[in-house]
């Protein structure tokens, strides 16, 4: 498969943005010639919530969190992770 449309131009990201929401990369790239990259630096990014727990949980996660040196937020992002990852519902 061969590229068959040029890429055009983008004036921001937002136009961009648009343009790729709306067309097919397909189009415009050749898949058959990608290469796969690694992006080591790369973080996800995160988003803030708030969570409420009774305070007899919230003090188990914190003395099971001293207890591997690692800070509860951490622990519960942690287990969290591990239970999707599992497939569990939480």
């Amino acid at each position: 498969m061969s590229k068959t449309k040029k890429t055009p131009k983008f004036k921001s990201e937002a136009e961009e943005r648009t343009f790729w929401e709306k067309n097919d990369s397909v189009d415009y790239l050749d898949w058959e010639l990608a290469e796969s990259v690694s992006l080591p630096k790369l973080k996800p990014s995160t988003k803030t919530i708030s969570l409420r727990l009774p305070e007899s949980l919230l003090d188990s996660i914190k003395i099971e969190a001293n207890k591997r040196d690692m800070p509860y937020q951490s622990l519960i992002k942690v287990w969290l992770s591990d239970d999707v990852k599992q497939g569990r519902q939480i």
